[in-house]
């Protein structure tokens, strides 16, 4: 069911304007989870002290901001809790989607204006707490009713992440009190109601608050929301429950597991590998792993994002066009979501090649970066429907796109690592010789564009570590060059350069980013896509005049990277195809980043009618 609702204009409360923080405008506050995970972090999911993306993800990350986060309908998102009931049924999941985004977005950009904006909202929602903990859009009567867990859910969600970065306890507290809420509400004890009766998808919406409430754990140190966590898995399998674990287990199919619901079920898994990661328990790993595999292998689109009618179909089922309602954008985020914490839990890069895959892809696609509206269902084969008001995937893909700079640079295996080839400045803290030491690292490149990036180092004083470059899956005859030592890479793996570094080394990065032919697999046998690089590449209507036929292509496509775009339009890269038609024609194909393509309105394919010259 879409989940829609329209802006409404009723202004916020007079005194809103007036709530001043805690915190003061440029403090980053250090505050930390007290329980740590007991399985291995082999990747941190940790921000850098800075991290400022340019380039091609710096300005769809920026156009985020600018475009969506800071134009949203505050007095849309606030009104079910300031009028109870809500207009809707599923109201209050917004606010606590746009509190996440906005508190990872702001950690990395300090935007004064998103500052105030988050501090309003998040001042406000807390204001219509209960004194019980409930803070929800229903009435009495309809308590723990339809989607009333599953808002509570972002609530957690939102909450923590605005104390993560305020470190403002009024927060912390206000979280506090929803988990004691929900843990005296549910369970099996007498009085007790059952958490699969009490949401929607088989119960699945409503027991995805295992995700949050395993970080609440991790939060507070406290044991009841680890046994709070461990009901719902054995919930699962209440009458009428979803059977997650024990269907993964022995079908080894997400579509075979309750109603094949895409979003609630991935919501679900998120919290499973993160329960896995803070108690070791090996089936809620192997569960993960087979669902993550099974998307992968046999539900995943090209562009990196899964869910036909918001559902898992059957095997290679992957239509594309606009009937479809295909890649809901809740979707694609939560997919991103998921794969980071199977990358975190394990090091395999497999896990963060789908990651990159769907954000250079299809996650950006869901958002224009003309105007920062979002496609609910953003369909590789015709005009993306980008709207403006809110629905739960116009709240869900800004905090996709807010996660990106937890991407670029991290830690893997305890060592400083690049992973985006992307223009940016970063400094971080690293441990050497059992001191923190500042590191600094500037990122000049021409990626997407081209394979050349040059990171310069800069260390407060010659200081012996490693620093580790990932190769893409996609790249070739990569190669790093360190004061005229060169380091080879192979496909998928890193480069570990380890020497004394002294302010101003520099790191040359080249690499070559190969155009490939993708088949149409069952949906499309006739067509082909083009991808280069981590890019799917789309034949944009407005950039093709007249173009309409069925062509011929080289095995070995050869793109030039020319063409003429509109003035208005957001983005630089044009690449041209030669093509022969059916009529044996040359001709020129104009293509664009998926990414990119249909923001003026335009229909769009990446499913090209073609076939493959093999000579």
């Amino acid at each position: 069911m879409k989940r829609t609702f329209y802006p409404t204009f009723a202004v916020l409360a007079f005194c809103l304007m007036f709530i001043v923080p805690a915190w003061a405008q440029d403090a980053r506050v250090k505050v930390q989870p007290v329980v740590k995970e007991i399985t291995p972090t082999i990747w941190d999911i940790q921000l850098p002290a800075q991290n400022t993306l340019k380039g091609y993800l710096g300005d769809r990350y920026t156009e985020n901001l600018k475009n969506r986060l800071l134009k949203i309908d505050e007095a849309g998102l606030l009104d079910g809790f300031t009028h109870r009931p809500g207009k809707h049924r599923w109201i209050g999941e917004h606010v606590g989607k746009y509190l996440e985004a906005a508190a990872n977005t702001w950690e990395i950009t300090k935007d004064e204006a998103l500052k105030k904006q988050m501090d309003r909202i998040a001042n406000t929602l807390v204001s219509t707490q209960l004194p019980d903990g409930y803070l929800g859009t229903y009435l009495p009567e309809n308590y723990w009713t339809s989607w009333d867990v599953w808002s509570h859910k972002y609530n957690l969600v939102g909450l923590l992440a605005y104390y993560r970065v305020s470190g403002d306890r009024k927060f912390y507290d206000a979280a506090v009190k929803i988990g004691n809420l929900l843990c005296r509400t549910f369970g099996d004890n007498p009085g007790q109601k059952d958490i699969i009766k009490a949401g929607s998808h088989v119960g699945m919406a409503a027991t995805s608050v295992i995700d949050p409430m395993v970080d609440l754990y991790r939060w507070t140190g406290d044991k009841k929301y680890l046994d709070f966590c461990h009901y719902i898995i054995s919930a699962y399998n209440h009458q009428g429950g979803p059977a997650i674990i024990n269907s993964l287990l022995t079908h080894k199919q997400v579509n075979k597991v309750a109603n094949g619901k895409a979003y609630e079920m991935l919501s679900n898994l998120v919290g499973v590998i993160k329960l896995y990661r803070v108690t070791g328990e090996p089936e809620l790993f192997t569960a993960s792993k087979i669902a993550f595999d099974d998307i992968a292998n046999k539900r995943l689109f090209v562009s990196g994002t899964t869910s036909d009618h918001e559902r898992f179909k059957d095997d290679f089922e992957l239509s594309a066009d606009t009937a479809a309602h295909m890649g809901e954008g809740c979707v694609t985020t939560t997919w991103v979501q998921f794969g980071m914490q199977m990358f975190a839990a394990t090091g395999d890069m497999k896990y963060f090649n789908e990651v990159e895959k769907s954000v250079y892809n299809h996650l950006l696609a869901a958002e224009n970066p003309s105007t920062g509206c979002v496609s609910y269902y953003t369909p590789l084969v015709g005009v993306k429907p980008y709207r403006c008001h809110i629905t739960c995937c116009l709240s869900s893909v800004p905090r996709g796109i807010s996660l990106i700079p937890y991407l670029n640079y991290g830690h893997l295996r305890n060592k400083p690592t690049v992973f985006f080839y992307e223009s940016a400045d970063i400094e971080d803290h690293i441990l050497v010789d059992n001191q923190q030491m500042r590191l600094g690292l500037k990122i000049q490149s021409k990626f997407p564009q081209a394979g050349v990036a040059d990171i310069l180092v800069d260390v407060p004083k010659p200081a012996s570590f490693a620093i580790q470059l990932r190769v893409p899956m996609w790249a070739t005859a990569f190669k790093a060059t360190v004061n005229g030592k060169a380091y080879s890479g192979i496909a998928d793996d890193v480069v570990n350069i380890s020497r004394t570094w002294k302010a101003g080394d520099k790191i040359a990065v080249t690499f070559n980013i190969p155009v490939h032919v993708l088949p149409g697999g069952k949906s499309y046998p006739n067509e082909i896509a083009i991808k280069r690089g981590p890019q799917l590449l789309a034949f944009d209507d407005s950039l093709n005049k007249g173009e309409g036929s069925s062509y011929m292509v080289s095995k070995t496509p050869i793109l030039v990277n020319q063409g003429k775009l509109p003035a208005d339009w957001v983005g630089s890269q044009v690449y041209q195809l030669s093509v022969t038609t059916k009529n044996g024609v040359k001709s020129q194909l104009t293509l664009v980043p998926y990414s990119d393509a249909s923001q003026t309105g335009a229909g769009s394919t990446v499913w090209i009618p073609a076939s493959v010259d093999a000579r």
